[in-house]
């Protein structure tokens, strides 16, 4: 390779490495930040509160709960990957949200190792938007109903946020409706350029999957009982470190963290989801350290399966390659035949 085709190689790397630097900046300014409210030592000591196999046990049922969102993703993109692959595609996406910016990036990894394999490119695309879409709609209903469920406890819940959250999941709701109406009324246009054409499949790859209503509802019913779960792993660890905090306020707290820390301004939302998490669980009278902990704990969580999806990536492709050998070999025989 000669300088001059080097230099734009270094420079593509340059630019991809700034975007990972500031979000990591962003993450560990918050945690400076967070650590001079509350002391290190007293997250660190309630952190060592936790026995080790809740932690383990915590991790199985997490990485089940990834099993069920494959499987939901699997069924929004169509026939013809394996639930293996898919399954093993999702790791990586696990994976891939370590460094790259809230959730998007690591759905873009997720489907980019399908792509080769799905027979239907633009429903692969839309379906893994559209997954994206019921993980979000679902994390604002559970983030309503458990606000709606700690009210009568007295504690304040801001009605300014609960109407943020109203209107967003009704504008997600929203979404396949449109689809519907906008397909029936371009479906018969001719595009012109590459933007409108990809427009055009994306609305009508959306309204396809509007038209199977019956599997948009079991997808976000699984989508909800995996976020319902993993409430519920946060409230088994925060009971462990003796927190002491309502159900619905855990609904509500870690379903809008987690939403908060979507934005691509950290790594993964790390600190972001903490911050978010231990404001919104103060005014139930939740201890901040307690919850900064256990914000660190399931970071650690999913790190660990993170790890196991980087393992899985590492695993999979030396046997892809192992089974492709064979046929292109094949196919090189054919030809030359």
């Amino acid at each position: 390779m000669s300088f001059g085709a080097a230099r734009p190689v270094a420079q593509r790397a340059r630019r991809a490495l700034l975007p990972w630097l500031l979000r990591a900046a962003v993450s560990a300014i918050v945690l400076t930040f967070l650590f001079t409210i509350v002391p290190i030592e007293q997250v660190w000591n309630d952190a060592r509160r936790l026995p080790p196999l809740l932690w383990l046990f915590a991790l199985g049922v997490f990485l089940l709960g990834h099993c069920a969102a494959a499987a939901k993703w699997r069924l929004l993109i169509g026939s013809g990957i394996s639930f293996a692959h898919a399954f093993e595609a999702h790791l990586a996406g696990l994976a891939a949200n370590l460094y790259l910016p809230g959730l998007a990036g690591g759905d873009v990894v997720r489907a980019g190792l399908v792509y080769a394999e799905a027979p239907d490119k633009p429903r692969l695309v839309i379906g893994s938007i559209a997954d994206r879409v019921l993980d979000m709609f679902g994390l604002i209903v559970l983030a309503v109903v458990g606000a709606l469920w700690a009210l009568p406890r007295g504690q304040g819940v801001s009605g300014a946020l609960i109407g943020v959250l109203v209107v967003g999941a009704a504008a997600l709701c929203a979404v396949f409706p449109a689809s519907l109406v906008l397909d029936r009324r371009l479906r018969n246009r001719e595009a012109q350029g590459r933007v409108a054409r990809l427009a055009l499949r994306a609305i009508a790859a959306t309204a396809f999957l509007a038209h199977h209503p019956r599997r948009l509802v079991l997808c976000l019913a699984i989508s909800m009982a995996v976020q319902a779960t993993f409430i519920g792993i946060n409230i088994a660890l925060a009971s462990a470190v003796q927190l002491e905090a309502p159900v619905g306020a855990w609904f509500f707290a870690w379903s809008t963290a987690k939403v908060i820390a979507i934005a691509p301004v950290s790594l993964g939302g790390l600190g972001v989801r903490e911050a978010a998490m231990s404001r919104l669980l103060a005014p139930f009278g939740a201890d901040p350290a307690q919850v900064i902990a256990i914000g660190l704990i399931w970071q650690t969580i999913l790190y660990a399966s993170g790890l196991i999806g980087v393992l899985a990536q590492l695993a999979w492709r030396p046997a892809v390659d192992r089974d492709a050998a064979p046929v292109a070999s094949g196919r090189a025989v054919e030809r030359s035949s």
